[in-house]
């Protein structure tokens, strides 16, 4: 990157009372992309459309972003063209995801996060144990819990003609079929999400370490409990699991049962928001989804591509050259997926919304080997949800003098209520 190029860059410099960075990063890429890292509400349409100016030819293809990520206490490296996080995301020689969501680490834990805090080889002993739960064929088994779930909390609102889709809908259906599948009993509910709120986004360290240990010394009371009376969760089968006829340790068994419930409560829930904000905001594509069912599991791909929900990272191995940027062992590099899902170079249109889009290879649910694990449970709690609404609930719109801001994040949006007409449910 040239002076010149630098001194046209459209992005501000990180300002003065930003976090210090190693002294190997060179200042000239310490800008402040808070904007692309789903830290500023937006009551845009399209809320990750101010993502696009870091592929700008005049942006540096790496940046140093110098506050926290990935639940760590420094900066990292970040890239926002696709091929570049492609790379990061498949390239397992030179980035590592050992100390990825390591928030254990607050209250004094050192055990890691399984699977996604193992290198392969080894990660993938890890999801052969864990697969047989998450497999499309195991979807179909869940279906109908799942639908019957979700078809419940639409007749228990269908004849309101309004519900808050966010905070009484999509917070809590998602979270009911996790909670299903694991064993946990749903009177943790309300307490989880305390939990994982203050994990997630408290900005006070200690108040994330407490969470922490709270809910550690509650996983490992759960895991003791199934061990002493085994049941057919997915809870108690990591709790009495064992790999190539070896007993998990018992770090392997918190490890894995605390990995699942720190991903298992926000993500799908926060998609579910996003999604019916943009088809209360277009009626058209509300319309057409509605016309054509059988649209319905394109659609959840595409509403997928455009809600990024979390930025990615990884930890560089060894010291290496990329685009010009010396990069170090040791260093966390982190994937801007909310720019990266719009690159031109890979979809045709970013930013127009194709519910039939065509080998739509996003990378909200990650990409490599770290795949999410829950991808196909996420896919058809859309699905089940999008066919059961949009079958027994008519045209919706939001509430007249509702907030319609979205943080373009995990954080997304807290409430979001939606009318329809109950003469046409009836």
């Amino acid at each position: 990157m040239t002076e010149t190029t630098l001194s046209r860059c459209p992005i501000a410099h990180a300002p003065a009372d930003a976090p210090p960075v190693p002294a190997h990063v060179p200042p000239e890429l310490v800008l402040d992309t808070r904007f692309a890292q789903g830290q500023i509400a937006y009551d845009l349409p399209d809320p990750y459309l101010p993502a696009d100016v870091m592929r700008s030819p005049d942006v540096p293809r790496i940046l140093y972003y110098p506050w926290p990520t990935s639940g760590r206490q420094h900066g990292a490296w970040t890239v926002s063209h696709y091929e570049d996080i492609r790379r990061v995301y498949e390239d397992n020689e030179i980035f590592s995801t050992e100390g990825a969501a390591q928030f254990q680490v607050l209250a004094g834990e050192s055990f890691p996060s399984i699977p996604l805090g193992i290198d392969p080889p080894d990660h993938g002993r890890y999801r052969k144990f864990l697969n047989p739960w998450f497999t499309p064929v195991a979807m179909n088994a869940m279906e109908p819990k799942i639908r019957a779930i979700v078809s419940e909390m639409i007749d228990a609102v269908a004849q309101d003609g309004e519900v808050d889709i966010a905070y009484d809908f999509g917070r809590i259906y998602p979270v009911r079929v996790f909670l299903n599948l694991m064993g946990f009993p749903f009177s943790m509910f309300d307490q989880f999400l305390d939990w994982e709120y203050a994990i997630l986004h408290d900005p006070d360290i200690s108040a994330k370490a407490a969470a922490v240990t709270g809910i550690l010394a509650y996983l490992r009371g759960f895991i003791a409990e199934k061990q002493a009376n085994p049941d057919e969760t997915l809870g108690s089968y990591i709790a009495n699991g064992s790999i190539d006829g070896v007993p998990l340790t018992p770090d392997e068994t918190i490890g894995m049962t605390w990995f699942l419930w720190l991903g298992g409560l926000d993500t799908v829930a926060s998609t579910i928001s996003q999604m019916f904000r943009r088809m209360a905001l277009d009626t058209d594509l509300q319309a057409r989804i509605r016309a054509h069912p059988e649209i319905i599991n394109s659609a959840v791909e595409e509403f997928l591509r455009v809600q990024p929900l979390v930025n990615s990272g990884r930890r560089i191995k060894k010291d290496f050259t990329w685009h010009g940027v010396e990069l170090k062992e040791g260093d966390w590099i982190a994937c801007i997926n909310s720019s990266g899902n719009f690159d031109e170079g890979q979809f045709a249109c970013p930013r127009d919304f194709d519910p039939e889009r065509k080998n739509n290879r996003h990378f909200t649910l990650v990409g490599g080997v770290h795949i999410c694990l829950g991808a196909h449970l996420a896919r058809r709690e859309l699905r089940v949800l999008l066919a059961e609404w949009l079958s027994r609930v008519p045209p919706f719109r939001i509430k007249p003098g509702a907030d319609t801001t979205v943080i373009p994040g995990l954080l997304s949006i807290r409430n979001l209520p939606i009318v329809w007409d109950t003469k046409a449910a009836s």
